[in-house]
């Protein structure tokens, strides 16, 4: 136990705030792929806030994205749309070198202290040629967890060029953030890069946006089919084959009586309302905005059969939401349900344990005490999470930790 406590240590060093990155406005060019704007993922929230939190701490920021649905600004920053093409693999997912003349042009004039990109991706190789173009610090910001999809598309071949990919990528930078300490551990194991070199992005939820006053019976009608006197079990999310939800229809096999309502869309919907065919579920499509937080906190339970998510934005903002949680003890969920807060602010279970995850969505489903005083707890410790806060600890605290590390690399200090 010693022995990871001191292993987890560097990720959680608090950094000296470095006074001359923080005294003053910065220029900062993100390179995010796929688009914040357009694209399902967990980390639409996590971008939006943090470029809009940037700005309102007076920075300058340029956005570098994919182009379908990209604005021309965001909360004062500009953002560019580079070219894309379908991911050969994932069709739905949108790719861009983002190296054309007209975004190297638009990033040397904007003149960035600076460049954040995420990865694993294609646009973060033009934001390193970039980078090392005009010579500034590299930040990279992984949010895919590639190696634990592999196996669900029966690719195990690649997955050690896949991990090999990674290394070449994040060694290539000046500092990694991830966004648990399951990716940090996995990164270690891997040997991706020194255990300094990485730092962890702190979660964060809009606790105003997902709450429980959202709670409605008229969504609660809409998502269980016209049967709102029944438990009701909800999903939210991007559905892909990776998100294991085939597991749910098994879970609601051994529910009769329960309904289950899926929010969202991705590759694998079609094929998941197929697999669902004449049980009681239901599919809303693509829900925003307040629809969004109506859905949420209008269920009884949130499941969560996935094991691959990097943290698991959903479940934040289920939890803020007031609605228990049941999910796969995998990735970075035990981040936000860590071992002391089981069965006090949602539930874990064991992998692929169809018996203990229905144990355990069972006893929400049939105590509403239960399910009100986890869920109080739940929303209780989503308050906590702040993206200012866990915005201005990357702005003021990394960033300078990447500027530092280029400088000793540049031979400037």
């Amino acid at each position: 136990m010693a022995q990871a406590e001191e292993a987890r240590a560097p990720l959680l060093l608090d950094e000296e705030a470095g006074g001359e990155w923080s005294s003053r406005p910065r220029r900062i060019a993100l390179f995010v792929e796929p688009s914040p704007f357009a694209y399902i993922s967990g980390y639409k929230n996590r971008f939006q806030n943090f470029i809009k939190h940037l700005r309102e701490m007076g920075d300058e920021v340029l956005v570098v994205t994919t182009h379908k649905g990209a604005p021309e600004e965001f909360h004062g920053a500009k953002v560019i749309g580079s070219w894309s093409f379908p991911c050969p693999l994932y069709q739905n997912v949108p790719l861009s070198l983002a190296l054309s003349p007209r975004i190297f042009s638009e990033v040397n004039k904007f003149k960035p202290d600076i460049i954040h990109a995420t990865s694993p991706g294609i646009m973060v190789i033009g934001a390193l040629a970039i980078a090392k173009m005009i010579s500034v610090p590299m930040v990279m910001s992984y949010h895919t967890h590639l190696p634990a999809y592999i196996p669900r598309y029966n690719l195990n071949w690649l997955l050690e060029p896949t991990w090999s990919f990674i290394r070449c990528l994040h060694r290539a930078a000046d500092l990694t953030l991830v966004p648990s300490v399951a990716i940090a551990e996995d990164f270690e194991t891997a040997k991706v890069v020194p255990a300094n070199r990485i730092r962890l992005w702190n979660k964060g939820v809009d606790s105003e946006s997902f709450h429980t006053k959202y709670r409605r019976h008229e969504m609660r009608v809409r998502l269980s089919g016209g049967e709102p006197e029944k438990p009701l079990i909800i999903h939210v999310g991007r559905f892909g084959r990776e998100k294991n939800l085939d597991f749910l229809k098994r879970v609601m096999e051994r529910l009769p009586g329960s309904r289950i309502a899926f929010v969202g869309d991705g590759p694998y919907r079609a094929e998941l309302e197929k697999l669902f065919t004449g049980m009681p579920a239901v599919f809303t499509g693509m829900l925003q905005g307040e629809e969004l937080s109506q859905a949420y906190a209008s269920a009884d339970v949130f499941a969560m059969p996935s094991e691959s998510e990097t943290l698991g934005q959903v479940v934040l903002e289920s939890m803020a939401s007031g609605v228990p949680v049941v999910a796969a003890r995998a990735g970075g969920i035990p981040d936000i349900i860590p071992k002391d807060k089981e069965g006090k602010t949602s539930f874990l279970f064991t992998p692929g344990d169809l018996d203990e995850c229905v144990r355990k969505i069972e006893q929400l489903l049939k105590s509403k005490d239960l399910r009100e005083s986890v869920g109080k707890a739940a929303r209780e410790e989503m308050e906590k999470c702040d993206w200012r806060a866990a915005s201005r600890k990357i702005r003021n605290e990394h960033y300078s930790t990447a500027m530092s590390y280029w400088r000793k690399k540049m031979g400037k200090t």
